[in-house]
């Protein structure tokens, strides 16, 4: 088994092979509360490939999920660039969607028409294009009988499914998803870990995805970058070198993690840090 192991910023090699979807340099970004002023980012920068798929990992309160918002362009840095696909990100933009721990469906809408909420963001297609492409996308995530079902009547992971078929449907260059699993039972995790690695596989979109569940992460990125706890950089890399799709469960796996994890307890208090 190989263990790609780095320290700092991402590897240089990979992005001198492939040109950066996105590009981070040096960005910061403090908050203010009533204690004083909080740096949350200090100096992190990072590349991520086209297709590519990135885990970010960290302890909570990192800042793991303000570099997500940054690269969304839901919050500006107070220094530092992003860049997506070589232009500046100064908002939010259709070719780079969220996808949070929460569904956010819309309960008075059925499968179909929620999905079709997402496709508002193709007016150039017809009215039978957009029911066309979201037929497709109900059948990736595998709810093709559930198209006229009401959101109230589907479990945790359905819908999360729906939210990830939502998302896909627009054709985002990148998706970027915020422990959109983090509340969901373990088994239906697991089944999602395996739903996500072959919707990767099928549509090759570029994911960054924040987590703070080291198996997770192990189980679905090729890199995982952990972060520091705040200020939060990355503090270390590692790329994970196993086939897929990957077994949750497997030695090989759970060698990674083990690795992961303990370096991460090298910099935050033990509870703060899951190996699920």
């Amino acid at each position: 088994m190989r263990f790609g192991h780095k320290t700092g910023s991402v590897t240089e090699e990979l992005a001198l092979v492939s040109p950066s979807k996105l590009s981070i340099e040096k960005v910061s970004k403090s908050f203010r509360s009533r204690a004083g002023t909080v740096l949350a980012l200090h100096q992190v920068s990072l590349n991520v490939a086209e297709a590519e798929f990135v885990c970010i990992v960290g302890a909570s309160g990192c800042g793991k999920s303000t570099l997500l918002n940054i690269i969304a362009g839901l919050e500006k840095p107070d220094s530092g660039t992003v860049l997506a696909d070589g232009k500046p990100v100064t908002g939010p933009g259709r070719e780079r969607l969220v996808m949070f721990q929460e569904p956010a469906l819309f309960p008075w809408l059925d499968v179909m028409g929620n999905i079709l909420f997402g496709l508002k963001l193709k007016p150039n297609l017809t009215k039978k294009d957009r029911r066309d492409v979201a037929k497709y996308y109900l059948e990736l995530v595998e709810l093709t009988r559930f198209e006229r079902a009401n959101i109230h009547e589907l479990s945790g992971g359905m819908k999360q499914r729906v939210a990830l078929a939502r998302a896909l449907a627009p054709n985002p260059r990148v998706l970027l998803m915020d422990e959109p699993f983090a509340a969901l039972d373990a088994l239906t995790r697991e089944q999602l870990y395996g739903d996500l690695q072959r919707i990767w596989k099928s549509r090759r979109k570029t994911i960054v995805f924040v987590t703070h569940n080291v198996r997770e992460a192990v189980c679905l990125g090729d890199r995982v970058l952990l972060f520091s706890p705040h200020p939060g950089r990355v503090q270390e890399e590692f790329v994970i070198d196993l086939p897929r799709p990957r077994d949750l469960n497997s030695v090989e796996l759970a060698t990674y993690a083990s690795r992961i994890t303990q370096a991460l307890k090298s910099g935050v208090k033990p509870e703060a840090v899951t190996a699920k």
